[in-house]
């Protein structure tokens, strides 16, 4: 009974460093959601310290991941040497795979909470030592920069000829740099030409100061704009005229694809039916990679109700990780069956309205006899309330106790109140999603969730998550 205990907290974890921001959702505000997942931090950081760590080699989302390597480091006296060794190992891995600059944040956080001992000092020189460009970063990241360099303790005159020192603390001193990105900054503060050799976020300030039209600014800056940032500014620089600034949609990431045309208006979606389409299928198959086709019969319940909108700040989130997924499952899938509650039958228009009646729209997917019934939904069963979870009760444990169909719920939305993603049935494992890229592997993650699988178990799959993430054998 304790290892079950034990296993269904690292979950109940898991689901939330997944799924939460700390932000905004539609049923919880900012600060019921930060107060929430800062207790399970808390809690899992106390009593289960090596499985909170291993969590950093699982698909949690980059603001949890911050937050569990900062507590690790501002904790590290609590624990021996040996435990430390390997928590920097994974805080090492972990930060190699975070944005640049979250890592800058989690170093300005570091510094503000007075974390200076040696192994944080240590973390901090490897990482900005394999930084490709410390130039570059120099200049888009300065003020984050200098403050780590301040903080580790560091010598960057070692660097780039020894011009990142100046530049950094006293940037007024050379007349001229020999690093190309270094004398470019420094050319741009008066030559307008410039600005358009140096990154997207350094450049629009220059801009501003030269006030430059934001058209004629968008057009030349275009080749230097990352994927991300052309497919943020793609509409916005066509509504101002700046026709060349275009986004490679087949190249985006799944999930960030889905939300992007979510926020084109219907007509717009519409048409561009052919290529939205595309784009979102190619970006599906990358993604399945050799699992595509794989899956056998699959139904997909797919929520678009009015709760899909998520808030302010995740604006339309939910629904964006449903869409996603129903790409994804289409290409996973050899014979795929969507089903989204609102009943509409044309995903690329969907948009959330309406109540939840999952209930009945999972007794439509299970009446079509599938090997796999994937729920994709925040879990509000609301028409009416509770029919869903009854329905794969009965199902469960009357008509397929045998597990003939495999269903997994995946919620995209945390439960502040609840301290966990909302479940539908305790019959029918649930797992937190932020990115339809992750749903292969949280498939997996789920069966854990289903009360059947001890701490054991959990603990060999985290080591095999562990191993894979570091690169070491198994």
């Amino acid at each position: 009974m304790a290892d079950l205990i034990a296993a269904d907290d690292v979950l109940l974890f898991v689901n939330a460093a997944i799924t939460s921001t700390g932000q905004r959702e539609f049923h919880s505000g900012m600060e019921e959601q930060s107060l929430s997942l800062g207790f399970l931090h808390r809690y899992l950081l106390v009593n289960y310290r090596d499985l909170y760590a291993a969590t950093l080699a699982l698909d949690i989302n980059d603001h949890n991941a911050a937050l569990i390597v900062r507590n690790l480091l501002v904790t590290a006296a609590e624990v021996d040497v040996g435990r430390r060794r390997a928590e920097g190992r994974l805080i090492a891995r972990r930060l190699e795979l975070l944005p640049p600059p979250r890592v800058y944040a989690l170093f300005r956080e570091l510094r503000r909470a007075r974390v200076n001992n040696r192994r944080t000092r240590a973390i901090m020189r490897d990482w900005l030592a394999a930084r490709p460009d410390p130039a570059f970063d120099a200049v888009k990241y300065r003020g984050a920069v200098k403050d780590a360099v301040r903080h580790a303790h560091l010598r960057p005159d070692r660097e780039e000829d020894g011009e990142l020192g100046p530049f950094l603390f006293a940037f007024r001193r050379p007349a001229a740099y020999r690093t190309p990105i270094l004398e470019t900054w420094r050319r741009a503060h008066y030559e307008q030409a410039a600005l358009y050799d140096l990154p997207y976020t350094v450049a629009e300030g220059f801009a501003a100061k030269h006030r430059i039209p934001r058209a004629t600014f968008l057009e030349r800056i275009a080749p230097r704009l990352t994927r991300l940032e052309r497919l943020r500014l793609q509409e916005s620089a066509r509504a101002r005229g700046a026709g060349a600034v275009r986004a490679d949609l087949t190249t985006m990431p799944l999930t960030r694809l889905a939300s992007y045309v979510l926020g084109l208006s219907m007509d717009e979606r519409a048409r561009r039916r052919g290529e939205l389409t595309g784009a979102l299928r190619a970006s599906a198959r990358r993604t399945a990679g050799d699992q595509a086709g794989r899956w056998g019969r699959v139904v997909a319940v797919l929520d678009d109700s009015f709760s899909a909108y998520g808030s302010g700040t995740k604006r339309r989130r939910p629904l964006a990780v449903a869409l996603a997924c129903h790409f994804l499952l289409e290409a996973l899938a050899a014979d795929y069956t969507p089903l989204w509650v609102s009943g509409r039958d044309d995903a690329l228009l969907v948009h959330p309205h309406g109540a939840t009646p999952l209930g009945e729209r999972i007794l439509d997917g299970l009446d079509r006899g599938p090997e796999r019934l994937v729920i994709v939904s925040d879990g509000w069963d609301n028409a009416p309330p509770g029919l869903a979870g009854e329905v794969l009760r009965v199902w469960r444990t009357r008509l397929d106790p045998g597990h003939t169909c495999g269903i997994v719920h995946l919620n995209p939305v945390y439960d502040a109140a609840g301290f966990d993603v909302r479940r539908l049935a305790p019959t029918v494992p649930t797992a937190g999603i932020r990115d339809a890229e992750d749903l292969v592997a949280l498939a997996e993650l789920a069966r854990f969730a289903e009360g059947r699988t001890g701490l054991p178990a959990l603990r060999a799959h985290l080591d095999r998550r562990v191993a894979a993430f570091l690169g070491e054998q198994t």
